[in-house]
């Protein structure tokens, strides 16, 4: 029986109600008035249930379509403005006792080679990442209890913190690990982590566990669980996704937003961001074997839906995706990248070596070309971290991104985080870029107060000042 509020995967996340869900949708889909009615629900930016965006899913109507990714644009431009969070992964080990049919890391790949970051290396890792002007990581590791244990992370995670190279520093440090306890949740909140991100990989049990044969990560329920439990040890900002191309998108979908539901519904906040990763080559992976792997078409229309139906998350796409495809993800609606991204353990200071990444990444550029290319769009690339170090997370970050009132703090901070980039990284040319746009931002700010602050705020940057946050 389908239930929102259970804390048992199989309730929350009901294959009954997703198929009942998908055979409603694929029935409407040529009922446009039903699409324009759900359209104009989606309109006032308070989302979509997970039944109104099925059938926008299963529609094919050009007319509709292009509504629907003008609303995503607007939905975007109301809660977000035109600011993109940049972060980079930071892979700390790829030793992995899981054997994911997908991932080169598998327990089984004699091919790899086997790394572990020492805390010294991951000061090197890290003032590489500083030297770019990175302030936000996303811990990324295999599952080993004996290579990568939980006191390993939360060691990596307070040196991480401690070093500050030049004017460099790694203001939020965001994780993805293996599901675990409620006691480990616990003492990753207490390290002073940022979000807890864990890939649902695809929500059909059947598919899940065909392609986890063996390891930890074999027991769905203990996986799709995981966020209750980061919950319960106070862990408020969480963040979901699936690898679309696992299973059929349409399935994977709703499954999504059932597990979105399911955590507004029981914790009373929805999952502070959505990642959206498609299946890539790799090593020792076949694609040949995933034939439900999506088109740019399919991908771009995810993105869309996902931000009508849940206007609040932050959606994130890495560079998994092309330079083209993620300029077409970020007219509708994504609000997250990575920039200058290694997948590999240690890649940051050394070339990769061949067969050491995670999955090959379509979007090789530099930081500051990345930087530069969201400046000529005419985005603000922003490295901030304030609310996270401001308290603003679970349900106060919410009701600020809900209301539309989290561009009232998040632009100003955007503009002084991306005056420290240009100060400290940037080259000449993304420099003057990032000026003119900035001169054209605090003129948006109605607050004249506000505004004279940050105007003043600027200056200190320029004279050497950093660290400045509302």
């Amino acid at each position: 029986m389908y239930n929102s509020k259970s804390p048992k995967a199989e309730e929350f996340i009901s294959h009954e109600e997703i198929l009942d869900t998908l055979a409603y949708a694929e029935a409407q889909k040529d009922n446009l008035a039903l699409q324009k009615e759900i359209l104009e629900t989606a309109r006032k930016a308070k989302g979509l249930t997970y039944r109104e965006a099925a059938v926008l899913l299963y529609t094919e109507n050009a007319e509709i379509l292009e509504e629907l990714y003008s609303i995503a644009r607007e939905i975007k431009e109301k809660i977000y403005g035109n600011r993109i969070v940049m972060f980079a992964p930071l892979y700390l080990s790829n030793y992995c006792v899981n054997t994911c049919r997908y991932c080169p890391y598998h327990h089984g790949n004699c091919n790899i080679a086997r790394k572990q970051l020492s805390q010294e290396d991951i000061v090197r890792e890290v003032i590489a990442l500083q030297d770019m002007g990175h302030k936000r990581l996303a811990l990324e590791t295999g599952e080993d209890p004996v290579n990568c244990p939980i006191e390993y992370v939360l060691e990596s995670i307070k040196t991480i913190y401690s070093i500050h190279h030049k004017n460099g520093a790694i203001r939020r440090v965001n994780v993805n690990i293996a599901a675990t306890t409620v006691e480990n949740y616990r003492r990753l909140k207490e390290a002073g982590i940022g979000t807890y991100i864990l890939f649902q990989e695809t929500y059909h049990k059947e598919n899940y566990e065909y392609l986890h044969p063996k390891g930890p990560k074999s027991n769905y329920a203990y996986h799709t669980e995981a966020m209750d439990r980061a919950m319960e040890g106070g862990i408020d900002d969480v963040g979901i996704g699936v690898l679309f191309g696992l299973s059929d998108y349409h399935y994977d979908l709703v499954g999504l937003l059932l597990h979105a539901k399911h955590l507004e519904d029981r914790f009373g906040v929805g999952p502070h961001t959505v990642s959206v990763p498609r299946i890539r080559p790799a090593d020792d992976v076949d694609l040949t074997e995933y034939p439900n792997a999506i088109t740019d078409a399919v991908f771009h229309k995810l993105v869309a839906l996902l931000r009508v139906a849940v206007p609040y998350a932050g959606i994130i796409v890495s560079t998994r995706e092309s330079e083209q495809s993620r300029a077409e993800a970020l007219a509708l609606g994504v609000s997250q990248i990575s920039g200058a991204s290694r997948t590999s353990v240690g890649g940051y200071v050394e070339e990769e070596e061949e067969n050491s990444a995670q999955f090959e990444t379509n979007d090789t550029r530099t930081l500051d070309e990345v930087v530069g290319w969201l400046l000529e769009l005419g985005y603000l690339p922003s490295f901030c971290t304030a609310c996270y170090r401001e308290g603003r997370t679970g349900d106060r970050f919410m009701q600020l991104a809900k209301s539309g009132q989290i561009g009232n703090v998040c632009g100003p901070n955007a503009i002084m985080t991306l005056k420290e980039y240009l100060e400290d990284y940037a080259s000449p040319d993304t420099a003057q870029k990032g000026e003119k746009l900035i001169e054209k931002e605090v003129e948006k700010i109605q607050n004249e107060k506000v505004k004279e602050l940050v105007r003043a705020h600027l200056d200190e940057l320029h004279e050497g000042a950093r660290d400045f946050r509302f």
